[in-house]
């Protein structure tokens, strides 16, 4: 190819023999500008070929039939063709990988994550500097296991924002993150929210800065607020760059680690009046983000519905009250998306023979495995979410020696989501019906279904590829061959690249 009459710039020979008129300054920017276009449309020319993956079982997330024969053109870290074989041309020169016997799903997502999830003193102050290693150790172990994107819901804002933002450039590998920070309204992790305990334990500078890292101006004294006020203040904290606002319309107990007696258990206690809530909301829209709510019991699930939110945490939780049928209706009929996380019939069991061990009430169990039931029924849209994190592994003293604690456990970063999955089948949900929950929904539940969620032309080619067929058994969707991310398989071997909690 003659570069030179291409790009209509000075051939290279007129440095040894230009035209005495011209200046060598003159020249040498000509030539210069040259080379220049010459490197960029070469990226164009000589870059990463195109790839093409075909011969697999497409299962694209819109919960459409499956494709028997697909292939998938790859280009740029998108998809630029998906189709059957026959129907999509593969273009000269790509760099074709065969998948015949393979299933191909999209990349999977968790709707509900906390990679940071410890409140104990001793943790937070071994790790206190190290918060973005564990926050990065979380998100290489979610990509690994096929989950490539994950949006954290509770969480220090700063060091999820940093880590986020490394992974977006390309320089650490990870699910691609999203995160809230703090969960408005309610403390930092040493107050009445997580281990109120902490606050009057640990040295007072410590329970200070840590919890001011955590609220970023979010916590408790919001709840004394009037609404426009409020609204300010969301204004504000949302001018940090969250991705997405998540407020707490009841308390959060975490199983009574509040310190408060059981008679006061604060998931029953609502914290912003319905006006709060609007204002809250509007303030989220207004800024062309999410608004999703934290709720414990039936009147703050209605109350989050009645107040425009876009999606819903646990709203299968509602203390021992089931949820209302008009509120059911009252889901469908504004098409909000409900995440739930389900027990295994094997772990429900092991909770209600323990209920005392897990503080949790045989009343509050039933009723949160029957609303997930109803809900399945009632066609509410659905998301996979599990509120799981790294666990660390020195256990407390009530958990230590407990083998219960471990069996088929929910909230183990890596496991968790095929927890999920095989939870939400034993539900009444269909394999079919539970791939589109991890995908599609959480994408559009997100607002970020023109990005990424099903394997269509124009989303990022965020794949897995699986070695047998997860509508067949939903199980399958642990047989991972590969691990697609933009279009790139991930070294999934390597990760976690520096484990802190997770080393052998």
């Amino acid at each position: 190819m003659n570069f030179s009459k291409k790009f209509n710039c000075c051939p290279l020979s007129l440095l040894g023999d230009f035209i005495p008129t011209y200046s060598m300054r003159v020249v040498m920017k000509s030539c210069l500008l040259c080379l220049l276009v010459l490197v960029i449309d070469g990226a164009a020319v000589f870059g990463q070929k195109t790839k093409v993956i075909k011969g697999a079982v497409l299962i694209d997330g819109t919960g459409a039939p499956p494709i028997p024969e697909s292939v998938l053109v790859i280009r740029d870290g998108k998809l630029v063709a998906v189709g059957p074989a026959g129907h999509v041309a593969i273009p000269d020169g790509s760099e074709e990988i065969d998948a015949r016997g393979k299933f191909i799903i999209p990349g999977m997502m968790d709707a509900n994550v906390h990679l940071f999830r410890d409140v104990s003193i001793e943790f937070i102050a071994r790790y206190e500097d190290r918060l973005e290693e564990l926050i990065e150790e979380g998100a290489q172990i979610s990509l690994k296991y096929g989950v490539t994107t994950v949006f954290d819901s509770w969480g220090p804002l700063r060091p999820l924002m940093n880590v986020r933002d490394r992974i977006n450039k390309g320089e650490i590998p990870g699910s691609r993150v999203f995160v809230a920070g703090n969960i408005v309204g309610l403390s930092g992790p040493f107050g009445r929210s997580f281990n109120a305990v902490g606050k009057w334990i640990a040295p007072k500078e410590f329970v200070e800065r840590i919890n001011a890292m955590f609220e970023e101006g979010t916590g408790t004294r919001l709840s004394w607020l009037p609404p426009e006020q409020v609204g300010q203040e969301i204004r504000t904290y949302i001018g940090l760059g969250i991705d997405f606002l998540k407020y707490a319309v009841s308390g959060h107990d975490c199983k009574g680690c509040s310190g408060f007696p059981e008679t006061l258990d604060l998931s029953s206690v609502l914290l912003f009046t319905p006006e709060a809530q609007k204002a809250m909301v509007h303030e989220a829209h207004r800024a062309g983000i999410i608004a999703q709510t934290h709720t414990t019991s039936v009147e703050s699930l209605r109350q989050a519905v009645e107040a425009g939110v876009d999606m819903l945490q646990h709203g299968a939780i509602t203390g021992p009250i089931p949820i209302p049928e008009s509120t059911l209706e009252l889901m469908l009929e504004k098409g909000i998306y409900c995440a739930v996380q389900p027990r295994t019939a094997k772990r429900l069991a092991i909770e209600k023979k323990d209920a005392a061990l897990f503080r949790r009430s045989i009343q509050v169990l039933e009723a949160w495995d029957g609303n997930i039931r109803r809900l399945i029924k009632s066609g509410v849209p659905l998301l996979l979410a599990t509120d799981a994190g790294v666990s660390n592994p020195i256990k407390t003293e009530v958990e230590a020696g407990k083998d219960v604690f471990d069996v088929e456990h929910p909230e183990m970063l890596g496991e968790a989501h095929f927890i999920w999955f095989r939870a939400m089948i034993e539900k009444g949900m269909t394999p079919m019906q539970a791939i589109v929950a991890a995908t599609r929904n959480n994408a559009a539940a997100y607002g970020k279904l023109d990005q990424f969620g099903t394997v269509e032309v124009g989303k990022l080619a965020d794949l897995v590829v699986l070695n047998a067929d997860p509508l067949e058994d939903i199980e399958n969707t642990r047989e991972i061959h590969w691990v697609i991310k933009e279009g790139v398989i991930v070294d999934r071997e390597s990760l976690p690249v520096n484990p802190l909690l997770t080393k052998p």
